[in-house]
């Protein structure tokens, strides 16, 4: 009997040659019946891109983000900042008319900086421009003093205290110029700038203020370097002047920066901001500690101030840094992903996601990273039902919250929606800034990446047909690496990083141009493959 089946088996390939079976039982067509299917979405396509770039939602997402940003500004995890972004979009998609527009709650980090300040108080006193790093903890309360005593410029030590005070830093010039002079640790000083800072300031009242870190600095750019060094490192600050390659392959001392430094007995760590060009600007992010390792406080500096005590400590010269932080981690706070719809007409349980993060890191406007990609997230659904589209499968939008903390939001949506796994299609998302657009980066299957090749042809008019390797997101990777493909939106980032987790992400990046092309680039690739008669093969 099983040789009559095999012998059956083989005679029935045959015409089926060159062809796999769908997922949903059907016999798919051949590539070339695909590539016609794919071409006949051209009038779409093209409606898609004038109504975009040309007709009456040009420079919609742009304003959208404008009013957005303006109005809320920075949202860090766990901030009534983000609570209150998504209170607003929740809002907005319903005033879109979007459907199922629903908050689905998680539990995300609550981490606040508190009051910041470094000082270089020898060989100069120099104020350094500092972000601590998510998760870090505060200076200790009873205070940290390694450098001798003798080696810190008392008036450095005395000005520094008076910039910590909220009225006293008007008075010093007056101070300076005046009066009798006072012999303290050898040096001469003003009288009346002693007596103001000993008499008149209330020195409880500030005390709070003056708990830190005083230490001597130790200059590594690797952590090869560091362990090579790791006697000189004891009961000192380590500062990482550590070259900018790429953000992958520099991204690792932001964030192990700390560990290693504790692991050779260093007080606290300063690392240069993962930036490939500054303006004296701190780049901040996120950190992780280790179990069983001693967790010191850390911070990102400029590149040019991780750039000067590299300079002095190569001559030979002694740098001493005086570092306050008041950060504070509280329990998980409640937070939401935020998601609306187009329903499909013929399998509304299929899903093609699209998607961008709301939240952002606490400086500049989290315009660039990630509001951007989450509005032309949204404005794609948005040109779909004011085209009066309904693809076939649903076309959802989800807004991942706690992304900057390593995708905590998208990480609880995947446990909660990978059941339904093999009804996701693709999943999309945009994360490196909106910017003038070069194409799509792809993870999938050569089948599923030729289909895709295929659509971007569909792109043709606005000259963005490029498909890249390997799609990028920290959001959609748990589903990639599940067999699902994903997509992310390839534009040109040679300045991302200028401006990328510092003050600089703010409205004044963005492009309303750059933002009509990358929302046009989204919105066909993600309908058409809504729209297909079959999912992308895996």
């Amino acid at each position: 009997m099983k040789y009559l089946f095999l012998i059956f088996f083989i005679n029935f390939l045959p015409q089926y040659a060159g062809k796999s079976l769908s997922r949903d039982g059907n016999y798919p067509k051949t590539f070339e019946d695909i590539k016609k299917e794919i071409a006949g979405y051209s009038s779409i396509a093209k409606a898609i891109i004038d109504l975009a770039v040309h007709g009456k939602a040009q420079n919609r997402s742009y304003e959208r983000l404008a009013v957005f940003a303006d109005t809320i500004g920075p949202r860090l995890s766990g901030s009534k900042n983000l609570d209150a972004a998504i209170k607003y979009m929740f809002s907005a998609l319903q005033e879109d008319r979007l459907e199922n527009v629903h908050l689905e709650p998680v539990k995300v980090p609550h981490w606040e900086r508190g009051e910041e300040f470094a000082v270089m108080l020898e060989p100069r006193n120099h104020s350094i421009a500092i972000l601590g790093l998510g998760s870090s903890i505060a200076t200790p309360p009873e205070g940290f003093v390694s450098a001798e005593p003798q080696q810190i410029s008392f008036l450095t030590l005395l000005i520094s205290i008076c910039a910590l005070t909220e009225d006293s830093t008007g008075c010093i010039s007056c101070l300076l110029a005046s009066g009798d002079r006072v012999k303290m640790g050898g040096d001469d000083y003003p009288g009346p700038l002693i007596h103001f800072l000993l008499e008149a300031i209330p020195l409880r009242s500030i005390w709070h203020k003056l708990i830190g870190i005083t230490a001597e600095v130790l200059v590594v750019t690797s952590f090869d370097e560091l362990h090579r060094r790791a006697q000189e490192a004891k009961g000192k600050i380590v500062v990482y002047n550590q070259p900018f390659i790429t953000y992958s392959e520099t991204v690792q001392y932001r964030s192990r920066g700390a560990v290693e430094a504790a692991k050779v007995g260093a007080v606290a760590s300063l690392i240069r901001s993962i930036a490939s060009f500054s303006i004296h600007s701190p780049h901040t992010g996120w950190q992780n500690y280790q179990p069983g390792v001693p967790q010191i406080p850390t911070a990102c500096i400029s590149v040019e101030d991780a750039e000067m005590m590299s300079r002095m400590s190569l001559q030979g010269t002694k740098v001493v840094v005086y570092l306050k932080m008041g950060a504070k981690t509280y329990p998980d706070s409640s937070s939401f992903n935020t998601v609306a719809e187009i329903v499909g007409s013929k399998y509304p349980e299929q899903i093609v996601l699209v998607s961008g993060h709301l939240d952002s890191w606490d400086v500049g406007q989290g315009a660039m990273d990630d509001g951007g990609g989450a509005f032309i997230s949204w404005e794609a659904l948005s040109l779909v039902k004011d085209l009066g589209l309904r693809p076939k499968r649903t076309l959802r939008l989800v807004l991942w919250t706690g992304e900057e903390q390593g995708g905590i939001g998208a990480e609880q949506y995947y446990q909660l929606h990978k059941k339904n796994i093999s009804n996701f299609d693709v999943v999309m998302e945009s994360d490196e800034g909106t910017f003038r657009p070069m194409g799509l980066a792809f993870t999938g299957t050569d089948e599923a990446r030729d289909i895709v090749k295929e659509i971007m042809t569909l792109l043709l008019p606005i000259n963005i047909t490029d498909i890249y390797d390997t799609a990028d997101g920290t959001d959609i990777d748990y589903w990639m690496r599940d067999g699902v493909p994903g997509a992310s939106l390839r534009d040109d980032i040679s300045k991302y990083f200028w401006f990328h987790h510092s003050h600089g992400d703010t409205m004044t990046v963005q492009d309303p141009n750059q933002m009509n092309l990358c929302a046009a680039v989204w919105t066909v690739v993600s309908y058409v493959i809504a729209d297909m008669k079959e999912m992308l093969p895996r």
